[in-house]
């Protein structure tokens, strides 16, 4: 590999003894490792976080059988992409084929790999970060082994990067003193994928004759400056998510479109944007716009069904759409005042004429007296009091200043006069 090959693949190995950590699947005796030297692997799913040797699990057991390997994405392969590669491996033998990202693939794409696995056209290893019962589907799962695989210990993790200094090419050159590794390791939360290519970051940014000593401070420093990772359970999934919001709100479909595609790229759940897109509807747009919810929930239950890599089409769809939309938060204002007063006034009696009154009991105790039923007035409406006597008058609700909301206002007004300040 040449210099331009991130470490952490240049330094992936491709047989057992080099891997670290995963002991109990590789290690002496396991029962992974004795499938693997027997040349008898099952179809499997491997489950566990983010940089703890899925695909180099995947990797080794390809290069050891010497196997036709095949790989895909979940995030951006589909029907046709897996088709595809079913089609060439039925003219190999033994062929593997391996899948990032499995639980991405929606019921569709997932039901297209059974045949195969099934007639034993290729040997499927799907690699997973969510529990496979929840996200792979049960026709699937039942023909897989599924393997869990465990976090990296802090000893693990300083044996690669020991093992990294020692041995790549690239790195050997810059005669690098590990120094400390609090930094390194806390910042890659064990993902040694990100450890190795943040090690490599680190090194480059220095430039010395005398070689470059690695402290938690040059780290620090190198990562507030340069790391631009995605990270689906750290900050960087809450500062982005933060800006595609607030981008819809700002009304920039071209912010929100670029939001969405480092979204995207970085492997959230379609779920998870959709629901905060379903949410930004209401909260943001509302009655200024009330088919923005429409598409929205739409579009929730399109990505459900579709996954990706169509459902990014969805996605840009809905986002451009609801940053193009004339905006309102006076929905959202409206029941954060409501719930405010009920905190202040308590449960305060609901006025007896707009009581139910199933029973002669409470018929008899004026349950429902004097209710006027709007549909039987003009214009379907009859003004009276909606809401209890301590807060009678209160407006919670004040129309947005937009075209549809413009209009709700002018019909409030007409039917409440001043009552309400409309």
């Amino acid at each position: 590999m040449n210099s331009s090959t991130p470490l952490a693949e240049r330094m992936r190995p491709s047989v057992l003894d080099d891997l670290v950590g995963q002991e109990h699947l590789t290690g002496k005796g396991s029962i992974l490792r004795a499938a693997i030297e027997q040349g008898k692997i099952p179809s499997m799913i491997l489950w566990g976080a983010p940089g703890v040797g899925k695909t180099t699990i995947a990797n080794i057991i390809a290069h050891t059988l010497k196997a036709p390997y095949f790989q895909l994405s979940a995030i951006s392969s589909g029907v046709k992409e897996v088709r595809e590669v079913i089609e060439s491996a039925k003219e190999t033998s033994g062929a593997i084929l391996f899948i990032d990202e499995i639980h991405r693939f929606n019921k569709g794409q997932q039901d297209a790999l059974l045949g195969a696995v099934e007639k034993g056209i290729i040997t499927l290893i799907g690699a997973t970060t969510e529990n496979p019962s929840f996200e792979v589907n049960s026709a699937l799962l039942s023909r897989c082994q599924v393997y869990v695989l465990k976090p990296l210990q802090e000893a693990g993790l300083i044996e690669l990067l020991k093992h990294a200094i020692e041995k790549d090419e690239e790195l050997k050159k810059k005669n690098i003193a590990l120094k400390e590794t609090e930094a390194l390791i806390n910042i890659s939360g064990g993902d040694a994928r990100k450890l190795l290519n943040l090690l490599e970051l680190v090194a480059d940014s220095q430039q010395s004759k005398n070689g470059v000593e690695i402290t938690d401070q040059l780290v620090m420093s190198v990562a507030q400056k340069k790391i631009a990772l995605y990270d689906k359970s750290g900050e960087q999934h809450y500062d982005i998510i933060s800006a595609f919001i607030k981008s819809m709100r700002g009304s920039d479909p071209n912010g929100a479109v670029y939001w969405l595609a480092r979204m995207i790229e970085g492997g959230e759940d379609v779920k998870f944007i959709a629901r905060r897109m379903l949410i930004l509807a209401s909260e943001d747009i509302g009655n200024a716009n009330p088919n923005a919810l429409l598409l929205a929930n739409a579009t929730f239950d399109a990505v459900n069904k579709i996954g990706y890599p169509e459902s990014r089409i969805i996605l840009s769809q809905c986002a451009t759409y609801l940053a193009s939309s004339p905006k309102s938060n006076a929905a959202y204002m409206a029941i954060g005042e409501a719930l405010a007063a009920v905190k202040q006034h308590g449960d305060l009696p609901v006025p007896l004429h707009i009581r139910n009154a199933p029973t002669k009991l409470m018929k008899d105790m004026d349950y429902g007296k004097d209710y006027k039923y709007s549909h039987s007035y003009e214009g379907n409406f009859k003004e009276q009091e909606y809401l209890p006597e301590k807060i009678a008058g209160t407006t919670f609700y004040d129309p947005g200043n937009n075209a549809r909301e413009n209009e709700l206002r002018k019909s409030l007004k007409e039917k409440w006069g001043k009552k309400y300040g409309y």
